[in-house]
């Protein structure tokens, strides 16, 4: 049975070197560090890859995080997997949980999420699944 979750979260991205990376390359590295609230209550911390283009509004990246915490009544951690296009300015996004990552009260985990911004708000729409124990 698929259930959703809802919430907020505020993300700090900290610009990491990317060694032997020329600046005309328009790559990027980033740690990520996040703060849930609502439905998932957490923290995540993760790296990104980030690809610029000449056109503007033309990017992508792609990025691993591990959420620790909360899921309603359930605690523990699972890793989400990102890859987004920015073409033209028009996003595409999949953000999805990394299969027989959960732990704890999350194991069998499985789904995706949508990241909503609006302004300088971050807010998450999560699609998800529990297995049950046995």
């Amino acid at each position: 049975m698929t259930d959703r979750a809802h919430g907020s979260f505020k993300v700090t991205l900290i610009p990491q070197p990317y060694e032997d990376m020329p600046a005309e390359a328009m790559m990027g590295r980033m740690s990520i560090d996040k703060h849930f609230s609502g439905d998932l209550e957490g923290t995540s911390k993760g790296q990104m890859l980030t690809a610029g283009s000449i056109v503007k509004g033309s990017a992508g990246y792609v990025a691993i995080e591990r959420f620790t915490g909360n899921l309603r009544d359930r605690s523990g951690t699972f890793v989400l997997q990102h890859s987004a296009t920015m073409i033209r300015g028009a996003p595409q996004m999949s953000v999805t949980v990394v299969p027989d990552s959960g732990t704890g009260q999350l194991t069998g985990i499985s789904g995706s999420m949508t990241i909503i911004i609006t302004g300088a708000h971050h807010s998450y729409a999560f699609e998800y699944a529990l297995e049950e124990s046995t």
